[in-house]
């Protein structure tokens, strides 16, 4: 079987090398890169930083030296990407934009709450707080820039042996712009046979625009249910091969 990552660089790799055990070969194949913008964000009169992505982590650190400054995170992974950036107050959410919202809205904070993020994104955090009266603004600070062809690799993949195909998507855009992709390269119906892994419902509904064979979705919002997702459907699908011989 193999297995295609979407991700952008460097979470691509890492989320490869979490599921090298997995019988499978991992390819590659991003639709998007991440690039900062090149200015510092505004902090005045800010009480807190809201972070929606690792990206938004990553590119913040390199960006700034303030690590004093209470974090909300919408997740496990971006939480522990802020505690390796060396942030020390840390609240992290369930792994989605509404779960940061009440996390924010319970914390009750009497200063502006800044939501450092990419020109991209799920949901609008800003907006979300207002009706509990939290005050907070949006510093866009990165781009997803999208990436026009699949990696030959991944092209290949496809068109050879669609079947034993299975890609990974970790937010509703990476699988539009995958299925653009593949459209391009003329293997929009080699998707029929594909099967898609969905880190949540959302994502699942972004990927059937396409046509896939499946549509999985992993069982919580984390980048371990997507590992054990994705480990789950090379061992299935090695147990098929082997009971066909």
């Amino acid at each position: 079987m193999k297995i295609i990552v979407t991700r952008p660089s460097p979470d691509g790799q890492a989320f490869a090398q979490s599921i090298c055990d997995a019988q499978a070969e991992v390819i590659l194949s991003p639709v998007m890169a991440i690039r900062p913008r090149n200015f510092k964000p505004d902090l005045s009169g800010i009480g807190a930083l809201a972070f929606t992505s690792v990206n938004g982590v990553r590119t913040f650190a390199a960006m700034s030296s303030d690590r004093d400054f209470p974090v909300f995170a919408v997740g496990a992974a971006t939480g522990a990407l802020c505690e390796k950036a060396g942030f020390t107050k840390i609240a992290t959410a369930q792994g989605d934009i509404e779960s940061l919202t009440r996390l924010i809205a319970q914390s009750k904070p009497s200063t502006p709450v800044l939501h450092l993020a990419g020109s991209e994104r799920i949901g609008d955090l800003v907006i979300n707080l207002k009706p509990f009266g939290v005050s907070a603004r949006l510093a866009v600070i990165y781009d997803a820039v999208e990436i026009e062809d699949l990696e030959p690799a991944a092209a290949d993949a496809l068109a050879q042996s669609s079947q034993n195909c299975a890609v990974v998507f970790f937010s509703p855009r990476s699988a539009r712009l995958f299925a653009r992709q593949s459209a391009k390269a003329g293997l929009a119906e080699r998707l029929y046979d594909a099967v898609a892994l969905a880190m949540s419902t959302q994502i699942a509904d972004a990927a059937r625009e396409a046509c896939w064979g499946r549509i999985e979705i992993a069982e919580d919002l984390s980048v371990e249910a997507m590992a054990a997702l994705a480990r789950r459907e090379a061992a299935a699908r090695k147990s098929r091969e082997g009971g066909s011989r």
